[in-house]
């Protein structure tokens, strides 16, 4: 009797889990089902692109059914509401689903980190409708200086300077010049501000690099304020720790993300912040069955540092869950997680980005920029090889 694995989450880690497990099994082996609350893929390493209106919707989300095609892997859209371990069981707002393995992919929610107003009054980037909704705020802004001359209404606010941060500052740098002459509101009005509390930007990028990336986008305006927390947030002010007013209609959020609270509400081992903590194996700890994987887990990496929440990393955790399944369905040894590191690179607008290869390599510029475009595909590049597989 096939085995039943149902997979949680269709982001980078469920979706290439799922396909590697459709390449490695047969239909007689195992009946694989994947569960996710939206009927389409969201490329969430592009997300900053839409929010300014550089990219619409339909560019940066691809049909789940188009990519499963005829493959022997089941779609199921509905929201998850609960795990039973003891029962292997997933309740679902529509449904209920038995397992035999269970794979739980599905990623992260914004920590505020308990400063007031924060939630209340800030847009966060994890999805394309929070996108879409920064998009048509931003506008709405710009539409309605030239009544009321607010200054606030030109001010934006990015709070957290890591990839989504300082990615989304560079469109913005780059987009809200052009935004201002389509609405007929003086330039030299606008100001961009990213607020970040720790000592420096692109935690975890070569000081060099860093420092490129700041001086391209001071000299497209932006200013930093580094080193400083964000400390209260309400309607039009955003304070900061050294007493400072920021008078802004707009604060964007992307400074921390924590685990998904079904994960810690099913009773699985959680780490401060509700990410799961997991074996060698990315296995769920005291669980044999069960794999957490992507940014619902918690991996500290050799240097002792958890690893980013990143496409490339949720990809081989995807591709580490499906080989560590089939190998306990076979009773082989598992693998364990040992990714392979192939850079970063962070766009800092329409033309311009850094990016580390590997440990010696390091490019800027244009040369990034290209390599931007191919780093960001390749996940769909494996996507698209295991579709053919």
């Amino acid at each position: 009797m096939a085995k039943k694995v149902v997979i949680l989450g269709a982001g980078y880690a469920g979706l290439v889990c799922a396909l590697e497990l459709n390449k490695l099994t047969t239909a007689q082996e195992v009946e694989i089902i994947l569960v996710n609350k939206h009927d389409y893929h969201q490329l969430v390493t592009q997300l900053h692109e839409p929010a300014v209106g550089a990219k619409e919707q339909k560019d940066v989300t691809v049909s789940i059914n188009s990519i499963l095609g005829a493959k022997k892997i089941k779609f199921v859209q509905d929201v998850v509401v609960s795990i039973d371990k003891a029962a292997q069981e997933v309740t679902l707002e529509h449904n209920k689903l038995s397992y035999d393995y269970l794979v739980v992919a599905l990623g992260s929610e914004t920590e505020y980190f308990g400063i007031p107003g924060l939630k209340e009054y800030s847009f966060t980037l994890k999805s394309v409708n929070q996108a879409n909704r920064i998009r048509e705020h931003i506008e709405d802004c710009l539409k309605s200086y030239n009544q009321d001359k607010k200054d606030s209404k030109l001010t934006f606010v990015v709070g957290g300077a890591g990839f989504t941060g300082i990615e989304l500052v560079g469109e913005l740098a780059d987009m809200l010049p052009k935004l201002a002459a389509q609405y007929n509101v003086p330039k030299d009005k606008i100001k961009l501000i990213n607020v970040e509390a720790a000592p420096m930007i692109l935690p975890g990028f070569d000081e060099e690099l860093v420092a490129i990336a700041k001086k391209s986008l001071e000299a497209r305006g932006v200013k930093f304020i580094i080193g400083t927390p964000v400390v209260q947030v309400e309607p039009g002010v955003v304070h900061l720790k050294t007493g400072d007013t920021i008078s802004s209609d707009t604060m964007i959020w992307t400074g921390g993300v924590r685990g998904i609270p079904v994960v810690a509400e099913s009773g699985f081992q959680t780490e401060p912040r509700g990410r799961a903590k997991v074996d060698e194996y990315m296995r769920a700890l005291d669980e044999k069955n069960v794999w957490i994987i992507g940014d619902s887990c918690f991996v500290l990496a050799p240097n002792g540092r958890p690893y980013p929440p990143t496409a490339q990393i949720s990809t081989q955790m995807g591709e580490n869950a499906a080989v560590n399944i089939y190998s306990s369905m076979k009773h082989i040894k598992l693998e364990k997680f040992n990714p392979v590191l192939l850079g970063a690179v962070a766009s800092l607008g329409r033309k311009e980005a850094i990016g580390s290869l590997g440990k010696k390599m390091k490019a800027t510029g244009w040369l990034a920029y290209r390599v931007k475009d191919a780093s960001k595909y390749r996940y769909l590049a494996k996507i698209g090889a295991l579709l053919k597989s």
